[in-house]
């Protein structure tokens, strides 16, 4: 396949993604007239900003704002506007509070298929990382409601995605992807405070590229001439002979190997990795709060964060005592404890659903609306085993046992494009989960997303290289995968969208008691 036509299929495959996503976000986007969830919370507050309402959050307000100008904006739409409550305060439509998060989180599969090409310069693996991305259901289910936690996700991975990009280019150009960058990690800590881990992801690798070249550069004896084939992001032409890179042909011929954009993580020197990372995030961060304290002057930019930090450490344990969906960290890998965020029932399917009132007796429902916070249970299972895979196959393997065995710390320095691939997932996803191992307060499921996209990254990058592969099991287990995370996505994309369901096709998807 030449390069325009492979380039052109790549092209039409995101457009497909990006299609599917945004039809599944923006169809029915107003089934359900009442405030879903944590709804309750973020609406409202988001209205408040238009009516100029004093109110606290325990929370940064960015995610607020974008709701609110969502809200702004559909006022001026001559459509979607036929049903109404007056639950946020004023007279809205369901599609006003709900439509701009739609819209955000269609692009989601996208910024993770670019970060997938910017780490490997292969179409095929981030088409594979886009397309898992899009069908997953709490993805879907967080979009299609005003609910803030798919920001930290956007702008988190926006900021990584910038940051591949400006690694790739030369110094006048990279200064102003840098900067981009670090305004993007500013906003999704401005989102939660948990999006600060999408930037401490990034300093571990760039740790880990300075522990490697000094390691290196100790091992040969001298400080500046590092080797790059001892780089662990070093990619030689011949793999990407065997790739669907995007390159010319004359740079394919040529002898000299490609440096991928992370391999140049590590001639980011502290200076400009503090300023860039650390400096812009945090001006970012402080310029966010300003519309906030002006509207509510009750509390100083300092003493804000006070009664952020004494609200959430009121909200209990961890336990199904303080909320029945209380989930912690060790129960999200294996999807234990999804969550309910909506569920009513009808006599039947033409009815219109009852959200205002008790809901129908439980023996006169036949008809079952149900929206789970949950992922596609076949994409999360093989998505944790694709890391525990690399767990084994990499750092267990290759630094683990060699430092034991020399006793001292071991790089290979062999390291291929694969293990730096690995090693940029497995760092990224523990930074975004370990954290919450020594958080008491209740959590849930959903603050897992932030750490499970590089699973499906993980998946993504194992299952391209099945499909590579002249093993022909092997390309059938890869294209066996993908098949059965597309069709567990269909099975039960009904409770995603809130589809009507029976009582025993719902009880189908329920596969364990604690799901419900």
């Amino acid at each position: 396949m030449t390069q325009k036509r492979s380039f052109l299929w790549f092209k039409i495959g995101m457009l497909a993604v990006l299609l599917l996503s945004l039809a599944l976000r923006f169809w029915g986007l107003g089934r359900f007239n009442t405030l879903v969830f944590d709804e309750v919370y973020y609406a409202k507050f988001a209205q408040n900003y238009l009516s100029q309402n004093q109110f606290f959050d325990g929370h940064p307000p960015l995610g607020k704002y974008i709701i609110s100008i969502g809200m702004w904006l559909s006022d001026y739409f001559p459509f979607w506007q036929d049903t109404v409550n007056v639950l946020t305060g004023v007279a809205r439509s369901p599609w006003s509070y709900r439509w701009i998060n739609a819209l955000f989180g269609s692009f989601i599969p996208l910024i993770v298929a670019g970060i997938a090409y910017q780490l490997s310069y292969r179409r095929s693996f981030a088409l594979l990382a886009g397309l898992f991305t899009a069908c997953d259901g709490i993805f879907l289910v967080e979009s299609r409601y005003a609910l803030i936690n798919q920001y930290i996700v956007i702008f988190g991975l926006l900021g990584q995605w910038l940051l591949l990009i400006a690694l790739g280019k030369t110094k006048k150009q990279r200064k102003f992807y840098l900067i981009l960058s670090g305004i993007s990690f500013g906003a999704a800590i401005a989102t939660k405070w948990n999006g600060l881990f999408f930037l401490i992801g990034i300093y571990l690798n760039w740790m880990l590229a300075w522990l490697k070249q000094y390691l290196t550069a100790k091992e040969t004896g001298n400080s500046t001439n590092i080797v790059l084939e001892a780089d662990p992001y070093y990619i030689s032409t011949a793999e990407l002979r065997n790739s669907t890179a995007t390159l010319t042909a004359p740079q394919i011929t040529t002898a000299k190997a490609l440096v991928l954009p992370l391999q140049k993580i590590g001639q980011l020197k502290i200076f400009t990795a503090a300023f860039y990372l650390g400096i812009i995030p945090l001006i970012t961060y402080s310029l966010i709060w300003i519309p906030h304290l002006f509207q509510n002057p009750k509390y100083g930019f300092i003493e804000v964060h006070t009664q952020i930090l004494s609200f959430h450490g009121r909200l209990g344990g961890n336990t199904s005592d303080i909320h029945p969906y209380c989930a912690a960290w060790y129960k999200w890998p294996l999807l234990t404890r999804p969550i309910a965020y909506f569920y009513q029932t009808a006599t039947n399917a033409s009815e219109p659903v009852s959200v205002i009132g008790p809901p129908l007796p439980s023996n006169t429902g036949k008809v079952i609306y149900d929206v789970h916070a949950m992922g596609n249970p076949l994409l999360w299972w093989f998505g944790f085993a694709a890391l525990l895979f690399l767990i084994v196959a990499v750092l267990l393997k290759r630094i683990i046992i060699p430092s034991m065995q020399q006793q001292r710390l071991f790089v290979n320095s062999s390291f291929s494009v694969n293990t730096g691939i690995a090693l940029y997932v497995l760092l990224n996803y523990a930074a975004n989960l370990l954290p919450w191992v020594k958080v008491n307060r209740c959590v849930f499921i959903y603050h897992y997303m932030t750490a499970v996209i590089f699973a499906f990254m993980a998946l993504a990058w194992l299952i391209d290289k099945c499909l590579r592969s002249y093993n022909l099991e092997f390309r059938a287990f890869g294209l066996t995968v993908v098949f059965l995370i597309i069709i567990a996505f269909g099975f039960w994309m009904p409770i995603y969208l809130g589809l009507p369901l029976s009582a025993d096709a719902y009880r189908l998807r329920m596969l364990f008691s604690s799901w419900i």
